[in-house]
């Protein structure tokens, strides 16, 4: 090719993979080993000290692993990329090499269930501590910030509702707090979104969703956007610190613009272990191939259905980011130009036992604790994925015991619309 840089639907299809060169196969081959063969002692001694990259155990990395690595980087625009088993396991990952114990990081409420569980529950298990801001004040990011902040985490689509977080003016507050921004990309994927572009300086994904696509595969990313000084103020001593586990290299000093995702998977990878199946990264990378096509799609159809709603007498609200009646829509036309995403909710008149009751009569969408499928989802998050909360945190987080998710496929916009019509009708 020419200098010109690729644009993204290549991207999604080429980024880091080559013919392999034994065989020459096209498609990236699974690299179905647990460990490789190093060429002499010292070669095996200075893959383990950090001297030289290269593929010493699959729980660190693997071929077929990396090329999905680079890819990813590449469509958010990252410096690199490390690619681990749930979208879960990439949060915990990254905040193990900002957060010692009694340290705090401030998280929007708007997020997805499970993520509110993990931060409020397991964490504390670790001395992690979250302080909870509202997205839709800004300034609750200011008054949250404290000595003991390391770290501030959003979803630039939130879950459940689809609401859209204003990435900018949240990165000014860590900017000014001397933190990094930590943005879970997961709802609007590269393609909607690119959280770096708008001053992240970390990116979570979790590539079961849109990445992937297809349903069939668990597993979650790291991107480093490459930012961030680790050195500062001595915050991170992960990444600024003399490793003694590695002959005393400085990470930050060692790798520099990449150093977080180094230290993803030297330090966090490599001891916690939650690696990402050979198997489950093709299967993800060959989803990529296709996700501008199935996201221009999915936002397509899902303002198609959310229009139905919003004009038929059972539902009391809908909360869609791409109606121009929404609250979000203006940041919507600004972040998200292509589309406001796949995923939202609207509240019934009937309140939770109609909610309850319209997941039971659908049969086209699928009831199940999952988004961003090929097919079209349903769910009662007050009775599922927000359970766990009370009535007002649920009603905070957009799950009131009223509210239904979506989250739209890939089939015909009026088979969804009449499935939809038939159920509220029953």
């Amino acid at each position: 090719m020419s200098d010109r840089l690729p644009g993204f639907s290549t991207l999604a299809v080429h980024a880091g993979a080559q013919p392999d060169p034994t065989t020459g196969a096209r498609a990236t081959p699974i690299y179905q080993t647990t460990s490789f063969v190093f060429n002499d002692a010292d070669h095996a001694a200075s893959l383990f000290g950090l001297q030289a990259f290269g593929n010493i155990y699959t729980r660190i990395g693997n071929p077929t692993n990396a090329v999905l690595e680079e890819r990813v980087a590449a469509l958010e625009g990252g410096t690199a990329a490390l690619a681990v088993a749930s979208g879960h396991a990439a949060q915990v990952v990254v905040l193990q090499q900002l957060l010692q114990p009694g340290d705090e990081f401030i998280a929007a409420r708007k997020l997805y269930g499970g993520s509110i569980n993990q931060f409020t529950h397991a964490f504390k298990s670790f001395g992690w501590n979250v302080v909870w801001a509202d997205p839709d004040d800004i300034a609750s990011f200011e008054r949250a910030v404290t000595p003991r902040t390391k770290a501030i985490f959003i979803e630039s689509i939130a879950n459940p509702a689809g609401s859209i977080t204003d990435i900018e003016a949240i990165s000014s507050v860590a900017r000014k707090a001397g933190v990094p921004l930590i943005v879970d990309n997961t709802l609007a994927s590269p393609y909607l979104i690119r959280p770096i572009d708008h001053g992240a300086d970390i990116v979570v994904h979790s590539l079961t969703k849109f990445l992937g696509g297809h349903g069939n595969s668990l597993g979650g990313i790291i991107v480093d956007a490459g930012t961030f000084d680790w050195s500062t103020g001595g915050k991170y001593p992960m990444l600024s610190e003399p490793r003694p586990e590695y002959h005393g290299i400085r990470l930050q000093e060692t790798f520099g613009n990449f150093a977080f995702a180094i230290a993803c998977r030297v330090l966090g990878l490599r001891d916690l272990g939650p690696a990402l199946s050979p198997f489950n990264a093709f299967m993800i990378l060959t989803g990529i191939e296709t996700l501008p096509l199935r996201m221009q799609k999915h936002c397509d159809n899902a303002r198609a259905v959310a229009e139905f709603l919003a004009g038929h007498p059972a539902v009391a609200s809908v909360s869609y980011a791409g109606l121009p009646s929404d609250k979000y829509n203006q940041l919507a036309r600004k972040y998200a130009p292509k589309g406001a995403g796949a995923v939202f909710t609207f509240s019934l008149k009937g309140g939770y036992d109609a909610g309850v009751n319209l997941v039971s009569k659908l049969q086209l969408f699928s009831h199940l604790a999952n988004v961003g499928d090929t097919r079209s989802l349903v769910i009662h998050p007050a009775s599922t994925t927000h359970s766990q909360l009370d009535d007002a945190a649920k009603v905070k987080s957009g799950a009131g015991p009223d509210v239904v998710r979506l989250s739209i496929g890939i089939e015909d916009k009026e088979d969804l619309i009449a499935d939809l019509e038939q159920a509220l009708g029953a």
